[in-house]
């Protein structure tokens, strides 16, 4: 990444990535009454981190085989993360 994107939106990329981690295993280990809540605000950010690595992507700092791999990736976590707020709110 350029030095520029990297500081910026690459920080918040990295930080973003973190969050949906920790969020994941928080949600794991959370008492049954506390999980929707906990998978939905790791969504909400799974969602931010593509909207940034998309912004970062089209600012040229990301080339197309890096972008698919990752938007490939994300994509698949978030349909997990579909399927687990489905079962939480039957």
């Amino acid at each position: 990444m350029p030095k520029l994107v990297k500081y910026s939106s690459g920080e918040k990329i990295n930080v973003l990535f973190t969050d949906v981690i920790e969020l994941l295993l928080t949600a794991g280990f959370a008492a049954k009454e506390q999980k929707l809540a906990v998978v939905q605000k790791a969504s909400i950010k799974l969602d931010v981190l593509k909207f940034f690595l998309q912004v970062v992507w089209e600012l040229k700092a990301l080339n197309n085989k890096q972008f698919a791999e990752l938007s490939q990736s994300l994509v698949e976590v978030g349909k997990m993360l579909g399927g687990w707020q489905r079962q939480l709110n039957k």
